[in-house]
């Protein structure tokens, strides 16, 4: 049985390459390019990992662990276009080769391509899962607009967003591995509690490399969350811990577009322990990750996926 993550992200590369089609040429095509851009494919892995862990070959679930990553790769086409953004992955946003209205229906199609096939293939309850997963992420997307430039939000705040918009369809990608696989109640419930806590860490992380990191790393320009106005794990901790000054930078910046105090306030973050903080909240949410793996017994699979989480610590 094939269960280390680099065989299974070595399966779902096979798969996009030799398998991934839609109806249209033009949204395959841009879809395509997209996968092609690379990424690390941790929501098809968390599916077949909890597949595995549930006594499964995750040989057997990689259409299911595919339209995971494909509905990942819908969200990222229209994010790119509410944020405007020219690159990902260090690449060229779908938007920019193919124009907004293109990319829209792209993503749109996408969506509904990918729930075809579910419905299609998979029983109750995983076509509700990833319907209700789709809702979160939606939801999620408008609460960050909401947000975007509020110096009150707290860090409750910021982990409801985080949820919905990040962990939600890591909890997915986990509890339907763990259905199709036939896992027990208890198994499902503690692969998706995983998922969720995973899903948590691993957006605190990116916006953590978003303050620390280079462009390469991330593939995409440093700072680009604070130019964007959002409120970032790192900035909501800054701003708690901070004083005055600091927070009338960031009101400069977010309430009168003044981008010329950027570089003052990513140093402030940088140097006023706010990184520190940070890696203490990924660290509590990796820890709550593996506890909620406790009901599992011991397998391959399972060292895996307390791999997965731990590789979150920066």
């Amino acid at each position: 049985m094939i269960e280390s993550q680099a065989d299974l992200h070595s399966l779902v590369e096979a798969f996009f390459s030799n398998s991934f089609s839609t109806d249209n040429p033009l949204i395959t095509e841009a879809v395509r390019r997209m996968l092609a851009a690379g990424g690390k494919r941790l929501r098809p892995r968390t599916t077949l990992l909890a597949a595995s862990a549930c006594g499964a070959d995750p040989r057997e679930h990689l259409h299911l662990a595919a339209f995971m990553e494909l509905i990942h790769v819908a969200t990222l086409i229209h994010d790119d276009v509410v944020d405007r953004a020219d690159t990902r992955r260090g690449v060229n946003a779908t938007a920019v080769d193919f124009g907004n209205k293109i990319s829209v229906l792209a993503g749109d199609y996408l969506f509904a391509w990918i729930f075809k096939n579910v419905t299609a293939s998979y029983p109750a309850p995983i076509p509700h899962i990833l319907s209700a997963t789709l809702a979160d992420i939606c939801d999620g997307e408008v609460l960050q607009l909401r947000a975007l430039g509020n110096l009150d939000v707290g860090v409750p705040d910021y982990i409801d967003v985080a949820r919905k918009k990040t962990a939600s369809l890591f909890a997915a990608s986990a509890a339907c591995g763990a259905l199709a696989a036939g896992g027990d109640a208890a198994s499902v419930e503690a692969l998706r509690s995983y998922g969720e806590y995973f899903g948590i860490a691993f957006q605190m992380l990116d916006d953590l490399l978003d303050v620390c990191a280079d462009e390469a790393t991330i593939g995409k320009p440093v700072g680009n969350d604070l130019a964007e106005h959002k409120m970032t794990i790192p900035l909501i901790l800054a701003l708690r811990d901070g004083n005055a000054n600091f927070s009338g930078l960031v009101e400069r910046m977010y309430k009168q577009d003044d981008a010329s105090v950027a570089g003052q306030i990513l140093t402030t973050i940088r140097e006023n322990g706010a990184l520190d903080a940070t890696r203490a909240q990924i660290a509590a949410h990796v820890d709550l990750a593996l506890g909620a793996l406790a009901p599992l017994g011991p397998s391959p699979a399972h060292a895996e996926l307390i791999a997965l989480a731990t590789g979150l610590l920066a």
